[in-house]
């Protein structure tokens, strides 16, 4: 578990340095907002899921990105030295930081 926090603290921070409009202060806010992120996608992405079910399934899915961006946008708002400027930098940020994070996991997880 604490090696699959190191991994997401490590894609968090590589995301935020590779786009422009997310900022991160240094390596440890990368830490905290890979924590927060695992908490928020423990408790409150399955109660948003369940209640926007059918809109999920009218857009095949693809409205659980939207869920990702805004539950990206809270942890934003919690972490100081987080900054998200936009919506859909927090929709880029969200699909980035997946894609890094499968890379990770596949080479040393």
């Amino acid at each position: 578990m604490i090696w699959a926090w190191i991994l997401n603290s490590i894609s968090v921070y590589a995301t935020a340095s590779l786009l422009e409009g997310v900022e991160i202060k240094n390596f440890w806010s990368a830490v905290f907002v890979a924590a927060l992120l695992a908490i928020v996608n423990v408790f409150i992405k399955p109660i948003l899921i369940i209640l926007s079910l059918p809109i999920t399934i009218l857009t095949f899915g693809l409205f659980v990105w939207v869920i990702n961006a805004l539950l990206i946008m809270v942890v934003d708002k919690m972490v100081s030295g987080f900054k998200v400027r936009s919506f859909s930098w927090s929709l880029i940020f969200g699909l980035v930081m997946s894609v890094i994070s499968w890379v990770l996991f596949k080479i040393f997880g």
